[in-house]
């Protein structure tokens, strides 16, 4: 995606603020900025930005609460940016919904670069229905929702066909637990994670996948689960 890209900074401390519009903009940017919660809402429902810079020390609401009502009809990438550095904030930001977290202080180029990475995702994410996941002799066809091993169809249920895609869609990165569950169970599936493994274990059984020797699904031990980076 090139430059051209418009972010919105959702930041009410002015010097950041200012920083990183000339930034930005320094770097091909269209910039936009808003002080609080309320006016980024109104900012994003009249002109979507491509991506959203966030703190959370908002004055007039929680950060992880623009994140969540952003996501109830935008995918468009949030980047948190604050000064909190506890581990529970960043998990909850990013189960809401955030794309990436960074912590106050922060570098710019390092910035600059997660900024590329989200903004290719959405790229991707975008032209989803012209994807086609291929790995080895494994194809998933996520705009006709069929998958095949050796160019022969694998009979999937819609549950282990949904598990496989959202997989697929996200190959070669570490899907957590949570957000499995959430994507293919539902919200407050939390308490059926022992479906979750019944489930990856038929998939890797029409697969044809070791488990202690896999070629498609990767076990995080404790995280997720990892389907190997299209080739």
């Amino acid at each position: 995606m090139p430059n051209k890209a418009r972010i919105m900074i959702v930041e009410d401390e002015p010097e950041i603020c200012r920083f990183l519009e000339t930034a930005l903009s320094d770097n091909g940017y269209i910039v936009e900025a808003a002080n609080t919660g309320k006016s980024a809402l109104k900012l994003c429902a009249a002109q979507p930005p491509d991506l959203i810079i966030l703190d959370l020390g908002l004055p007039d609401m929680d950060g992880k609460e623009l994140v969540r009502q952003t996501r109830e009809w935008s995918r468009v990438p949030v980047i948190i940016l604050s000064a909190r550095d506890q581990e529970a904030e960043k998990v909850a930001a990013l189960e809401l919904g955030a794309d990436d977290y960074l912590t106050k202080p922060f570098g710019m180029q390092e910035l600059l670069a997660r900024i590329k990475v989200a903004l290719r995702h959405a790229s991707r994410r975008e032209h989803l229905s012209e994807l086609v996941y291929a790995f080895k002799d494994l194809q998933v066809d996520l705009a006709r929702r069929r998958a095949t091993l050796n160019k022969d169809e694998i009979h999937l249920t819609p549950t282990e066909y949904d598990l496989l895609a959202l997989l697929a869609r996200k190959a070669g990165q570490v899907v957590t637990h949570a957000e499995i569950l959430r994507e293919v169970w539902g919200k407050n599936s939390d308490e059926h994670d022992h479906y979750l493994r019944i489930y990856v274990q038929r998939l890797r059984q029409k697969l044809h996948d070791d488990p202690l020797h896999p070629r498609y699904i990767f076990t995080e031990p404790g995280i997720g689960y990892r389907l190997s980076e299209e080739k």
